[in-house]
Parts: C-alpha cells; structure tokens; sequence
C-alpha cells in the first residue's frame, strides 16, 4: 500500500483514542446519511468497561434502573460465566432514546470500535426512529428522564416503606410484566418531568389524606333477580372497559387495597414492559437492518481506502461469526439465528432490486428489477415487524439457501410429515409458518380481565384464550395467580377457554 493511501487510513493500528472514534463517527456518517439515506436520533457514544457492562446486562440494557434482588442475581450469574470464560461480552450496547445511547468496551480494538459504531449508531439508531411499531409504543424523547424519576421514586419509597414492602410489589408486577403491556391499542405517553413532579406530590396527597372506610359500607341484603345481575354486570364491564388485555393497568387502575405508591410501582413496570414489546416484535428485523448497515458501510470505507486490508479481515471475521447460522445437527443449535436470517434477507431484497431471476421477477413484481434496494429497504424497515417482513419478503431462493422446509406433528400421529418441500405451494407454506412462528401475540397466552364484582364478592375473573390446544402448565399458572391475588387483595380464577370452539378446558381459583 503506497504512502498516499495510507494517509487516507482513518487509524493506523488497534489503539484508539477519542480523536481517532471521531475521525471515524465522522467517515461512517457520511456514508450512512449521504449514501444509504439514513435517518437517525443524534447520537451519544459512551465508552464502558466489562464491569459496567456485566451491570447493563443484570439491569435489562437501562443505563438508568432501580434496585431489585433480581438485579443483583442475574449479576453474579452472568459474571460467573464472563470470568470462567463460558461466554463474552457484547462489544456494544444501544438505547433506544433521543439522543441514542450507544454505549462501546473500552477494551475493542479500534476497528470492532468502527463496527460497533456502524452498527448501533447507526444501524439500530435508524430503526429506532422509524420503525411504526416504536414510534407508536415507545416514547424515546421521555424514558431518559422517566427512568431517572422511577429510581429516585422507587428509592424514596423503600427509605419510607421499608425495602420488603417494596419488593413484594415489585416481585408480583414482574410476574405480571409479560401480561402488562398493552397489545391492540396505543398507550398512553410518557409524562414530561414537570408532569411527573405533580404525580410525585399528588401521591403524597393521597397517602396523606386516603381513608379505608368508605369503601366498607355494607351493602343492601337484598338478590337482585337474574336478569337485573345480567343487566349490572354489563354495566359495570362498561364502565371498567372490559375485557382488558393489560393486567398490570388494570390491577393500577382498580385493585381495591393498592396504596397511591403502591400503584405507581405497577405503573412504573408496566411502562418498561411496553418499552421492550417492539423489541421482541422486531428481532430479525431490528439486528437485520444493523447488521446489513455496518457490513455496507465497513466495505464503503474499504472501498474509499480508509481502512486497511487488515482492519477489514479483523471486522469480516467477527461479521461472519455473528451472522453464522449452526446447522439443525450442530451442538451450538439453538434454533434460527435472527442475525443470519435478517442479514441475508437484506442482501437478498439488494440483489432482486438489482440483480433478479425470473423466479424474482414472477415472486416480486413491484421490485424486481427496480434498481432502488435503498427505499426498499427503508420502506421494510419502516413499515414491517418480524411477522409480516418475512411474510412479504422471504424468497423462494433464500429457502433454498436455509434448506428450510415445513414439518407437522400432529400429537397423536406416530410420525412426523414433511408438509411442505421445495416448489411453489411448498415456498408459500413455509415461508408462512416461519412468519407465524415469530407473532409474538400468537405465540403468548391470551390472558384477559373478563368481569370483577366489586360490590360484591370482588373476585377478579381472568380468561385464557387457549391457542392451538396449548396449556398453561399448571405450576407457573398457579404461582401467577398468587401474584396477582397479591396485588388484587380477593380470590382470582381463571378459566381456559378453547378460541375456536369456545368450550371451558379448566377452571382454577386461590379460593
């Protein structure tokens, strides 16, 4: 390499400094807006050590989070594990917020530093901002501070209430976070810090002036007649919204011996349920697009001289790590590597825009041929989550290229089918199946508040919509339901009902 590209070279060696992440920032981001025509939050690049990251990994990637016993055990196992060298530790960390945390090990090599940037700066940053899914269900201007009001809150609580007060709720709204977030309608935004000052002190005044007496009032003796029971409980579903899909909301906004603190802890894990749904919805997607992002941005940089032959094997190799997909037969399998999925459906829309076959053109009309991968892309990574991104753009060449196809196993067959192969009945079928298999919604219980009598026995009914003859196995059910009696103060039942028969398979209550 002559002397005059080298001088081009953004770094020379592995040390970095902050001056030579600059000159990087400053190349990477001119080949992600200029070029690719990204859109992101501005950005906030923090260098952390093992340590700190060990930390970010106990407390759910937060940079801001309250205290909890859960916390500190999940700590102690994943440092366990870090210095018996079972597993690394990622060489980035990202926060969707605004401006987007992006947080780097201090011990990467300067050219992971390159990577890393491309990836999380920019990559995941511009999903962040436009995908429909977090800008409709998260808030990035707001949880910053809303998580530093959280930990202030939920610190001064347990200096007034005493730490085993507040973990017994914290304990039971964390049983309760995957049925915490709200599914088919739009939540309500985060509070700006003002608003939440006034939360503070209303819930102060409550504390203050609260009595317990005039909900204790006896009621009249007297049974009303079947059809007056029928008409009160549809009135009173009316009036509580019923059914409702968010059991923590509902539990904030109605249980009967729930103190204003108390509700504020519910309300406090519910809003970080609801910050990590999209995420869960966007998996493929989400490291997908960042992975596309910084494998295109590192080979402009190489392509521009201003990484060495070096640097680039360096990134190549842990690219090609990350992006590995094991076979069925491999120890290391554990199922579809959401990277390598989301990478190489990536790559694949770039050739059907550029390059395609026939079979591209017959599959993909409206692409086909087209020329413009960059809107294309920018338009699935805007409009689609994981289910119906896959269910758009999964090609019949990339199923070759997974050798995936569709099995059935039915319970009570002794063998498996093969349901599916390699032709164009068969490419429609799996590439449905493997979309269904990543909807979140379908693939968690549907558990919902169907009915609470509170003038009368208060106990909370609950209904599991049971999908595809599944169970809730009987253990972990049982152990919520204590849960959220604990929270509700009266009995709980639910019952399990077949969704497409509507048959009762089971009952059970705390009575």
């Amino acid at each position: 390499m002559g002397k005059s590209t080298a001088s081009q070279l953004l770094f020379h060696s592995s040390d970095w400094n902050f001056k030579t992440l600059s000159r990087a920032y400053d190349a990477i981001e001119a080949i992600a807006l200029d070029d690719l025509g990204l859109d992101v939050y501005p950005n906030q690049l923090e260098i952390i050590s093992a340590e700190q990251m060990l930390d970010a990994y106990s407390s759910v990637g937060m940079p801001l989070m309250y205290q909890h016993w859960s916390f500190g055990k999940r700590f102690v196992f994943e440092e366990h594990h870090y210095r018996k060298g079972h597993h690394g530790l990622a060489y980035e960390l990202v926060i969707n917020s605004n401006p987007c945390i992006t947080y780097l090990m201090e011990g990467n090599t300067m050219a992971m530093q390159t990577l890393v940037t491309a990836h999380a700066a920019f990559g995941h940053n511009h999903f962040f901002k436009n995908n429909y899914l977090f800008r409709q269900w998260t808030d990035a201007n707001a949880i910053l501070s809303y998580m530093e009001f959280a930990k202030k809150y939920i610190a001064k609580c347990e200096e007034r209430h005493g730490t085993s007060a507040v973990e017994a709720i914290l304990d039971s709204a964390h049983a309760l976070m995957d049925q915490g977030v709200f599914r088919s309608r739009r939540p309500p935004r985060l509070s700006s810090k003002k608003e939440q000052e006034r939360v503070r002190e209303r819930l102060e005044y409550e504390e203050q002036t609260y009595s317990d007496l005039w909900r204790t009032l006896p009621r009249s003796a007297e049974r009303p007649n079947p059809e007056e029971a029928e008409r009160e409980a549809s009135e009173r579903k009316k009036v509580l919204n019923l059914p409702e899909e968010n059991l923590l909301y509902f539990l904030e906004k109605n249980s009967l011996i729930l103190e204003p603190w108390q509700r504020e802890l519910l309300r406090i894990v519910r809003v970080i349920a609801q910050y990590f749904y999209p995420q869960r919805q966007t998996k493929v997607m989400n490291e997908g697009c960042a992975t596309f992002v910084h494998y295109t941005i590192i080979n402009r940089l190489f392509d521009q001289d201003k990484i060495s032959e070096g640097a680039i094997l360096e990134m190549l190799h842990s690219h090609s790590s990350v992006v590995f997909q094991p076979s069925f037969d491999d120890p290391r399998y554990s199922g579809m590597n959401p990277y390598a999925l989301g990478f190489a459906m990536m790559q694949d829309i770039e050739r059907i825009c550029n390059h395609p076959t026939q079979e591209d053109r017959d599959w993909f009309p409206q692409i086909a041929g087209s020329g413009q991968w960059r809107e294309t892309l920018r338009d699935a990574w805007a409009n689609h989550r994981d289910e119906s991104f896959i269910l758009q753009y999964l090609s019949p060449a990339l199923i070759r290229k997974f050798r995936l196809f569709l099995l059935t196993d039915q319970r009570n067959a002794k063998y498996c089918e093969v349901a599916a192969i390699h032709n164009e009945r068969g490419y429609r079928a799996v590439r449905a199946a493997l979309a269904k298999s990543y909807d979140v919604g379908a693939n968690q219980p549907d558990i919902q508040v169907v009915d609470v009598d509170l003038l009368g026995d208060r106990q909370l009914r609950l209904r599991h919509n049971i999908k595809n003859g599944i169970l809730l196995e009987e253990k972990e059910r049982d152990a919520t339901l204590r849960h959220v009696r604990h929270l509700w103060g009266y009995d709980v039942s639910l019952a399990g009902v077949d969704a497409e028969t509507g048959k009762v398979r089971y009952e059970c209550s705390t009575a």
